[in-house]
């Protein structure tokens, strides 16, 4: 199994250092030529509108061959934070480049600017019992989601983790806490794609 971390900004050393810590080969990926041969991708935390910056809008090569995969190939596609609002069909408030392809609505910096960034034991019923150390910078919120999304943890402000099909997405940080719980779910849904194909 090899999994891609989109390598533009944000923490991809630490998605790596998690997929590596789960027994998986990880490689970072900046061109859209190194999206072929994967078995999945994480699009990782950061800031959004640098992101979009960087990529034209969301319209550089890159962007269009991840959307392609994930529209044709069904690649399971994993984003966090950031990675969940260039996921989102659609951004409260805002006209920026995204890939549009899972059906939610996400609202940026929902809880605030980075001094109301915080960490909370999160109940993750897919995980299994034990409360998730979920840790929330300067995070977003799914404030909607279409019939195809199951909604995996939520606050009281609102839905904080869900997945449609071959799509997962948290507006928390997995990658900085340790715990590899939503990493190896991600990678189950990774296997269990590859045995489809």
């Amino acid at each position: 199994m090899i999994v891609g971390v989109l390598a533009l900004q944000g923490d991809f050393a630490e998605h790596i250092n998690m997929l590596t810590a789960c027994g998986v080969k990880a490689v970072a990926v900046r061109y859209a030529a190194e999206l072929d041969g994967l078995d999945g991708l994480i699009i990782p935390g950061g800031e959004s509108t640098a992101v979009d910056k960087l990529t034209d809008d969301g319209s550089a090569p890159i962007f269009s061959a991840i959307k392609e995969k994930i529209t044709q190939q069904q690649l399971p596609v994993y984003g966090t934070c950031m990675g969940s609002i260039f996921l989102a069909k659609d951004i409260e408030g805002s006209r920026q480049g995204r890939l549009a392809v899972m059906d939610v609505k996400v609202k940026r910096n929902a809880f605030g600017p980075q001094r109301r960034s915080f960490e909370t034991d999160l109940a993750i019923a897919a995980l299994g019992e034990e409360p998730f150390p979920a840790v929330f910078i300067r995070a977003p919120l799914i404030t909607e989601c279409g019939l195809g999304v199951e909604i995996l943890a939520r606050l009281n402000e609102g839905i904080v983790m869900a997945r449609q099909s071959n799509l997962l997405v948290t507006a928390f940080h997995p990658e900085i806490t340790g715990d590899l719980r939503v990493h190896r779910y991600f990678l189950d849904m990774v296997e269990g794609h590859k045995r489809l194909c």
